[in-house]
């Protein structure tokens, strides 16, 4: 082995575990995507996708979901970053109990938040208990769809806002401090500090955090199925009714095309947007 080999040799693991656990599995899906019923290849699978009244709802939700919580989790986890720098004491445990959710699977985040807004729920009880309401409300009613869409948000945030706090408080610990002492020196309030020095050197870690984020909120399921059933489809949602309910592999697999091609649009636009300069990294 010469040392001209020897990257090729270190990477040769990573290169076979990327061919045999997503490139095959991503070349039989796109195969079976575009396959006719009949043999031969065709966007028959896609047509029936497009067709089908739930794609559009679902498309439209998984995008509105996306756009909503992804957002709100940058400027949470933000805060609480900015936050932890200033904590003297305790900081860790700070961190540990943000990021208990972590070990908490997406189903069981969704029936967490059930009990909290199902009729016979926390959240009932403590109204009926105030004496704001005389009896329980149907907050999750089939024809309520904004509360339904708050109660996932509310779910999402809690559950994997964690994920992104981590990455940004390691980001912000790889800041040298220097810089923040010296835009003290030149008058710069905590806002000008926090714009002008923060931001810019935390972009790495906020290309990763919102690459890694939006993905995941395009891929929401159980959460949702939890908190709504069928009611308020989602693009995932609809990839395992296809799949296992009505044993359609593959407009399963067309569905599932389309959550990848999304995934891959919104990294790029990421990529392009949080761009970070060559050498410019700490």
């Amino acid at each position: 082995m010469t040392n001209k080999s020897l990257p090729y040799w270190l990477i040769a693991p990573a290169a076979l575990f990327t061919v045999a656990l997503f490139l095959y599995p991503l070349s039989l899906v796109t195969l079976e995507a575009f396959t006719a019923k009949s043999g031969g290849y065709s966007l028959e699978n896609f047509q029936t996708m497009v067709g089908h009244w739930k794609f559009g709802t679902a498309l439209k939700n998984t995008l509105l979901l996306t756009a909503l919580v992804v957002p709100l989790q940058m400027v949470v986890a933000l805060s609480l970053a900015q936050l932890l720098t200033r904590v003297k004491s305790g900081r860790d445990t700070l961190l540990y109990v943000w990021t208990i959710p972590l070990g908490i699977s997406d189903l069981a985040a969704g029936i967490i938040w059930l009990g909290i807004f199902e009729q016979t729920g926390f959240l009932n009880s403590a109204l009926i208990g105030l004496g704001v309401v005389d009896a329980p409300v149907s907050i999750l009613g089939f024809n309520d769809t904004f509360a339904t869409l708050v109660a996932i948000v509310l779910a999402e945030i809690w559950r994997s806002t964690a994920i992104v706090l981590v990455i940004l408080v390691s980001g912000i610990g790889l800041i040298p401090k220097e810089y923040a002492e010296a835009a003290e020196v030149f008058g710069a309030g905590a806002w000008a500090k926090f714009t002008k020095v923060t931001l810019p050197l935390l972009r790495p870690s906020l290309q990763t955090a919102l690459i890694l984020r939006s993905i995941l909120a395009l891929e929401v399921f159980a959460v949702v199925a939890a908190l709504s059933g069928t009611k308020f489809p989602v693009l995932m949602g609809e990839t395992y009714n296809w799949q296992f309910a009505l044993q359609d592999g593959p407009v399963a697999a067309a569905f599932a095309l389309v959550i990848l091609a999304l995934s891959v649009g919104v990294t790029l636009v990421y990529l392009r947007w949080l761009r970070v300069p060559r050498g410019a990294g700490l």
